[in-house]
């Protein structure tokens, strides 16, 4: 189950192209693509049309997302583990993607649902519904990407 992708072309025709002369688009999707496995369509938009029309407040969005992601207090897996709870604490569709990132740094399922419940304690069973829609839809894409073959 990946993210839909984003046709870029209504937002280059609209506003032009990605003008970012500090790094190319393909650089800045690939942080995400290396962290997710994929470019979320959200952040996609946003590279496109931020980059397009103000590729400075671009440049400072990523190296403060940068800066506080890539941080050296905690490693990948419990960074993303505490997104992927910040995230279900606030019902926000956005932490799919920090579960995934959280598996693909070694989290495992028994801490997603832990973190779950942390953000149960917090906001209730909506977080304790939505966690577990997350965790659900997190092994419902492990399960079809394991069942897709690799190309050679």
């Amino acid at each position: 189950m990946a993210a839909a992708r984003l046709d870029p072309t209504p937002i280059i025709d609209a506003v032009g192209p990605y003008a970012d002369t500090t790094a190319t688009l393909e650089d800045r999707a690939a942080g995400y693509r290396d962290m997710i496995g994929f470019l979320p369509p959200r952040v996609e938009a946003r590279l496109h049309l931020t980059g397009a029309l103000d590729p400075t407040i671009l440049d400072m969005q990523e190296k403060v997302r940068a800066h506080a992601i890539e941080n050296s207090a905690f490693d990948p897996k419990q960074t993303q583990l505490m997104l992927f709870g910040m995230l279900v604490v606030e019902l926000s569709d956005a932490a799919f993607m920090h579960g995934v990132a959280a598996r693909k740094a070694g989290a495992t399922w028994a801490e997603l649902q832990s973190v779950v419940n942390l953000a149960y304690v917090f906001r209730g069973v909506s977080a304790a519904n939505r966690g577990a829609e997350f965790i659900a839809k997190i092994i419902d894409r492990e399960r079809a990407a394991a069942a897709t073959p690799t190309p050679n």
